[in-house]
């Protein structure tokens, strides 16, 4: 929750990953806070008032998966409306002369993109795809990287530098959105 707070206006990016690996910490505690305040939260040495603030954020996740049909798999409502921002800034960005480097950035991943939408549509059947899955799967390539690294799994020198090109790409799309935020990103004029 701390961590979730710090980052979701400074990082964009940093804190959706953050928080696809909260859905996982909840997931694997069966969306039980009781479960989670037992085997996970009572780890964290905090304030009484931070104990609270943070068994109500856990809980009411809780209640949001649940109610959202996400115990198994899936994502959020808040987190998918973070990558509909994300998308919504990229599409400004994109088309916008005035950004060249950012574009530059989104063409070296692109073909990164295809090769996990082609992946993506043999294992699941899929057709068409927009900004949103686009992003949606550079956030599935660094959180599957993430969770190969915290099970002490190789991970090629490929899909590194996969992973590098479209943190890079990421972390330029969160500093975007922020200014975007600020009312400071300029038209294509």
């Amino acid at each position: 929750m701390l961590i979730a707070q710090r980052l979701q206006y400074t990082n964009r990016s940093e804190y959706l990953l953050y928080m696809w690996q909260v859905e996982d910490i909840l997931r694997a505690h069966h969306c039980s806070i009781d479960e989670l305040r037992e085997n996970y939260l009572s780890r964290f040495e905090v304030s009484e008032l931070q104990r609270v603030a943070m068994d109500e954020w856990y809980g009411h996740l809780c209640t949001m998966m649940r109610e959202e049909g996400v115990i198994e798999q899936g994502h959020l409502q808040i987190n998918k409306n973070v990558i509909e921002g994300l998308a919504e800034v990229h599409e400004l960005l994109v088309d916008n002369a005035k950004y060249p480097y950012y574009r530059q950035m989104y063409y070296k991943v692109l073909p990164y993109i295809v090769e996990l939408r082609a992946k993506q549509s043999t294992e699941h059947k899929t057709s068409g795809i927009g900004v949103p899955q686009e992003l949606e799967l550079c956030f599935e390539l660094l959180y599957g990287v993430m969770l190969l690294r915290l099970q002490k799994k190789e991970v090629s020198s490929e899909t590194l530098a996969a992973a590098k090109d479209v943190s890079t790409f990421l972390g330029q799309l969160s500093d975007y959105w922020n200014v975007n935020r600020e009312g400071k990103l300029e038209s294509n004029d």
